[in-house]
Formats: C-alpha cells, sequence, structure tokens
C-alpha cells in the first residue's frame, strides 16, 4: 500500500472525462441558480418591505425593475432596450447632480 492519491479522472477515456466535466459544470451552475435565486428573493422583499425615503433609493428600485424587464425583452426588441438604457442614464445623471 502507498500513500499515493490516485487521479482516476486520468485514467478514464477522454469522452468519460468530458461527460464528468460537464456534469461537474451544470452541477455548479444549478447551485449557483439557486443560491442567485434566493438572494433575488431577498431582496424583492427588503424592496417591498421599505419604502423609499430618497430619489436615491427610488432610483434603486427603479434600476432593478427595469433590469427584470429588459430580461424579458427578445433580441430584436431594440426599441425597447433603447429606452430601458436611455432611462437608466437619466438616473444616473441626476444621481450626479448636485
Amino acid at each position: 500500500m502507498t500513500d499515493d492519491v490516485i487521479d482516476l479522472d486520468k485514467r478514464r477515456g477522454m469522452a468519460s472525462q468530458a461527460a464528468t466535466d460537464s456534469r461537474r459544470l451544470l452541477a455548479d451552475v444549478e447551485a449557483n441558480e439557486q443560491i442567485l435565486r434566493m438572494q433575488r428573493d431577498a431582496l424583492e422583499a427588503q424592496l417591498f418591505a421599505t419604502q423609499a425615503a430618497t430619489w436615491q433609493d427610488a432610483a434603486v428600485k427603479a434600476r432593478f425593475v427595469l433590469g427584470l424587464y429588459a430580461a424579458t425583452l427578445g433580441k430584436g426588441d431594440t426599441r425597447h432596450r433603447a429606452l430601458v438604457d436611455a432611462v437608466l442614464a437619466d438616473l444616473e445623471r441626476l444621481e450626479r447632480a448636485p
């Protein structure tokens, strides 16, 4: 017996290694998506729970909602995408103003 670690992945064929890598990546992606969903739910709960006290607070909520809306737009919907970009630029410009 030896204390050497044997890397079993290197002893498999290329197809088997690729399949294993794909399964591992898929598991990572699914775990990350679940974490993202939980964080988004927590953010939504926080945004619903508090009223905006300032224009900056309202802008945070508006950015979030516009991001959700923009994610639903099709690739060819350049008009609405441009409108979302313009509103986001306006919010950014207004926040910088004194």
